[in-house]
């Protein structure tokens, strides 16, 4: 008996040229502001005086003075607590989850989606600014402390610590669940032996960590709702550094050595990033929908998590069944398709279940102590501009064009890296190319963008507000670990093999991107000055500051229709596919297959 024909695969040259326009987008949108950022480090002026150049006195006054490190060393404090949110209390939430069954884990998942798609930086700053009125309500009456500067540095810390607890928690939990599931890939793929549970939630949680630091390094939002870096400079943080040298001061020397040096340190944390996931070998990939054979027993929650094989059911056996079980297994496999023991459900007993459904209800508690300003605000909040019509319009149609574009050029380019492999087993090296800027957002390379938006005549245009930046590297890297995963099944061609199933991911990471594009702050605030331009998170802060508005509009950000539309989305993307991908390293053996 012959074998069928495996398919034919593209050719590596065509990975290539998929890669292209990721690499002429990062050029023109990542490499041309990080140099022009660096040239004008080293210039004295900006928009009201002309530029001169003055080598590294930016530098030396920026470092000398102590300015730098202070706000350097507030921003990283900020980060503490959020960080020991991501490290150890998610994981541990993850692995009650994952313990506790199906129907809790994906309980915890829909319960985690709400904290994602109702976060909003602004409106959060926002209702806890209603803590500084003398009726304050209850927890948000600790914003008092921001009034003194010996108090304000602590009651920001503990008001990010809060705000963020939901989110942070979240989206580190949906980064460690695929990776607890990582024994549990099923045969049928090529390459090296899968590696273990231990292995991936260790690279998954230097990944989550370094992501946590060099996110809160760029935090923005907080600080200038709250405090705007005072009182007497107590909170200031990096990215208001840079804003206020850059454009409240009009250097933009001064502002751009900032950003220098923030982006030195994001650089440095995304090649190192890379380097662990390339290094560790990680990748991605879906596993087959667990719907049990006919007649064919589910293993026992010990035996699902330990790789034991699991006998079948007791019955009738036919003469020869024996013998053909283990091809017919195989073939089943290398199909995708579930049999006997792949397809069993990953149950629990009644005590992982318990601790499960326990854990769950403190996460939830803790969230919704942690999230009541801003539930409050939100239910207290009047009708204003800042939620009209116009304002979601200037908010949503830029952050959803930004984010297609964005993730489709990184998706091209991950299905060529990943997909293809044009340099065979260390393609993911290729990735070293983006990493540099892997967690670079809008703020250090603000100055050279708002710029280039001035020198074009675009600013206090409805086209300014699109994102600057033409390629999503977070996306390119989790697009490209999956389709390098999707690439070493044996069973299907490029096209039904990695590009079908990775698709779906790609629009996920694309509603991500067009979330986080709608709620940032700095890049609407700098090129759009005119009321008719200002998107929610903008409109809020002007409200803030008004004298005539009584209340902030706390929901403005987060209108009722679009959280609505996003939770509907992003529940169906956790149940149907989320929920099925597995983080897998080839660091360990191979577990052991049933016979």
């Amino acid at each position: 008996m012959t074998s069928p024909t495996p398919p034919q695969a593209p050719s590596p040259a065509l990975g290539w040229l998929l890669a292209v326009p990721a690499l002429l987008g990062t050029l023109i949108s990542l490499v041309l502001p990080t140099v022009q950022t660096i040239w004008l480090s080293l210039q004295r002026g900006g928009v009201l005086r002309e530029s001169t150049y003055v080598g590294f006195a930016n530098y030396g006054k920026l470092l000398g003075d102590g300015e730098f490190w202070r706000a350097a060393w507030f921003t990283l404090s900020l980060v503490a607590m959020p960080l020991l949110v991501a490290v150890v209390v998610a994981p541990l939430l993850a692995v009650a989850l994952d313990r506790a069954g199906t129907w809790p884990r994906r309980a915890g998942r829909i319960a985690l989606s709400l904290a994602i798609v109702t976060f909003s930086p602004v409106g959060v700053a926002a209702a806890w600014m209603r803590g500084l009125a003398p009726d304050a309500p209850g927890l948000a009456g600790l914003a008092e402390g921001l009034r003194d500067p010996a108090t304000a540095p602590g009651t920001l810390r503990l008001i990010v610590a809060a705000g963020t607890f939901g989110v942070v928690c979240a989206l580190a939990v949906m980064a460690f669940l695929p990776a607890l599931r990582a024994g549990s890939v099923p045969q049928g793929f090529s390459g090296a032996s899968r590696g273990g549970v231990a292995p991936a939630m260790l690279a998954v949680g230097v990944l989550v960590a370094i992501a946590t630091v060099a996110v809160g390094l760029q935090t923005f939002s907080f600080g200038l709702v709250l405090t705007r870096g005072g009182p007497e400079r107590s909170t200031e943080t990096l990215a208001g550094l840079q804003y206020d040298s850059a454009f409240r001061m009009a250097e933009f020397g001064p502002g751009a050595s900032v950003a220098t040096l923030t982006g030195v340190i994001l650089g440095v944390l995304g090649i190192v990033a890379t380097v662990v996931v390339a290094a560790s070998r990680l990748s991605v990939t879906l596993t087959p929908r667990t719907v049990p054979a006919p007649g064919a027993a589910e293993p026992t929650p010990s035996a699902a998590h330990a790789g034991v094989p699991t006998a079948p059911a007791a019955g009738p056996t036919a003469p020869g069944a024996a013998s053909a079980a283990s091809p017919v297994a195989g073939q089943a496999g290398q199909a995708g398709v579930a049999g006997p023991v792949a397809t069993a459900g990953r149950g629990a007993g009644g005590v992982g279940m318990a601790v499960g459904i326990v854990a769950l209800v403190v996460f939830l508690a803790v969230a919704l102590v942690c999230a009541w300003p801003w539930i409050d605000g939100v239910l207290a909040s009047p009708a204003s501009e800042a939620g009209s019509l116009r304002s979601q319009v200037n908010t949503w149609v830029p952050a959803i064009g930004g984010a297609v574009v964005s993730v489709g050029v990184a998706y091209l380019a991950a299905l060529g890296i990943g997909g293809l492999r044009p340099l065979g087993r260390g393609s993911e090296w290729l990735l070293l190319v983006f990493a540099p800027w892997l967690f670079v957002g809008t703020g250090p390379l603000g100055v050279a963008n708002w710029q280039t938006m001035r020198n074009m005549g675009l600013i206090d245009t409805f086209l300014a507000l699109f994102p600057p930046l033409l390629v999503s590297v977070p996306a390119l890297l989790v697009l490209t670990l999956l389709c390098k995963g999707l690439a070493e099944r044996t069973d299907k061609d490029f096209f039904g093999g990695v590009f079908l199933p990775s698709l779906p991911m790609a629009g996920i990471l694309a509603g991500a991107v067009a979330l986080m594009n709608a709620q940032d702050l700095l890049w609407p605030l700098l090129v759009a000055q005119k009321p008719a331009l200002f998107t929610a998170p903008v409109a809020q802060m002007a409200q803030l500051g008004s004298f005539s508005a009584a209340k902030p509009d706390v929901g403005a950000a987060t209108p009722l229709l679009v959280v609505a539309v996003a939770l509907i989305a992003v529940v169906a993307a956790q149940l149907l596919y989320l929920d099925r991908l597995a983080i897998t390293t080839n660091g360990s053996r191979a577990r052991t297959g049933a016979a």
